[in-house]
């Protein structure tokens, strides 16, 4: 795993910032030909499923071959399926597929993925609830800054059974499309069509991950290896030790923060975000094209308390000191940093309120412990994290 300016599309023209990327293989489901391999894959563990951009380029310079990867079909109608995925500034847009998926050694098969950006009919038009979503088309990775992202997250599917029948899911996740119109319109799917943490595909190693990450200078680094480690408790080298762990929100995966008075139920340890996100009205907000970070006078010292997603029962929790840096101030030549924050936007909570965004910068000289729902380990049963 490796934090550095991302692949070549934004590297040179808008260089990503605090991201960690991992090299991925897809192969069409059960086959081992016209496999391709995308490096600058990022790492997400607030996000479920591999998705691919399909102008990604692989090591051969050979954009996605989406013709390999058929989209998935509705089980009812036959329709294929396509996704509407929103982050928390923009929106992504393609069809489902099927794949094998190799990271390192090892492969899962027959994994729901999404390719992003693939507008042959019957996906040409994006349905407007997806264009409404918020925030603007990533649909490149120009836009997106990665080739495509791998969501490592605490559960298996990205929505669930909530986007399953009867779930009763009110936002649009899933859409059945018509080659003959060229529409597409909201739909339930079945869990095991919905795009998947390819990590509970794994035959060994499938409980969880380990995101590794070196502390760095409070100057901030050029470049940042780690490793994505599979599996907790399974390997000699993913044994999970003495560490504290904290139970996720089983419906949402969140866990609890306090910071200020504050009270913060919807937390998150994000690698899919490249700071610290939380709300403090007394820190200066950076303006212009830093808007969106804190840019406060001097290098300031914080700390919050994190706890588990249940209102911490047991009386564990850890509190954890960090720094806020002036972002105007930071060396535009590095692409890592520890002390990189910035206000709660719209994108990550319906308000201000209720959450604390761990993003990168909490990762840096950290192993975080990432269990899936309903794996086993030593600890007991996902969905928790643990540091």
């Amino acid at each position: 795993m490796v934090v550095d300016c991302g692949p070549s599309a934004t590297c040179s023209n808008s260089p990503t910032t605090n991201e960690a990327f991992v090299t991925v293989t897809v192969c069409p489901s059960n086959s081992t030909a016209n496999c391709q391999t995308f490096d600058h894959i990022q790492v997400d563990t607030q996000s479920y499923g591999l998705r691919i951009l399909a102008d990604a380029t692989d090591e051969n310079g050979a954009t996605l071959n989406t013709t390999n990867f058929p989209a998935e079909t509705e089980s009812t109608s036959g329709l294929p399926l396509a996704e509407c995925a929103v982050f928390a500034d923009g929106y992504s847009w393609g069809p489902v597929a099927t794949a094998d998926v190799q990271v390192s050694g090892e492969s899962a098969v027959n994994v729901p993925m999404q390719i992003i950006g693939d507008t042959d009919p019957p996906f040409a038009t994006v349905p407007s609830d997806c264009l409404d979503s918020g925030g603007g088309a990533e649909d490149t990775v120009a836009t997106f800054g990665a080739n495509g992202i791998l969501g490592v997250g605490v559960f298996v599917q990205d929505c669930g059974s909530g986007c399953a029948p009867g779930g009763g899911v009110s936002v649009t996740y899933y859409y059945v499309c018509s080659s003959s119109s060229d529409t597409c319109s909201d739909s339930d799917v079945a869990t095991t069509q919905q795009v998947s943490n390819p990590v509970a595909y794994f035959a060994t190693d499938n409980n969880g991950v380990i995101i590794e990450l070196p502390a760095i200078s409070s100057a901030g680094a050029a470049t940042v290896t780690g490793a994505l480690v599979f599996g907790i408790d399974t390997e000699s080298n993913n044994s999970l030790g003495s560490v504290t762990v904290f139970q996720a929100d089983p419906e949402i995966g969140s866990i609890t923060t306090e910071f200020d008075g504050q009270t913060l139920p919807d937390s998150i340890l994000d690698t899919g975000s490249n700071a610290y996100f939380f709300q403090d009205n007394n820190i200066t907000q950076c303006t212009g094209a830093l808007d969106g970070f804190y840019c406060p006078t001097s290098t300031l010292s914080l700390s919050g308390t994190i706890s588990s997603a249940d209102g911490n029962p047991s009386g564990t929790s850890t509190t954890v000191d960090f720094s806020v840096a002036d972002t105007e101030n930071l060396n535009p030549n590095y692409t890592a940093f520890d002390d990189l924050a910035g206000p709660v936007s719209s994108g990550l909570s319906s308000g201000t309120d209720g959450i604390f965004d761990w993003g990168l910068s909490f990762f840096f000289g950290r192993n975080v412990y990432v269990a899936i729902q309903g794996m086993n380990t030593s600890a007991g049963d996902g969905p928790y994290y643990a540091f």
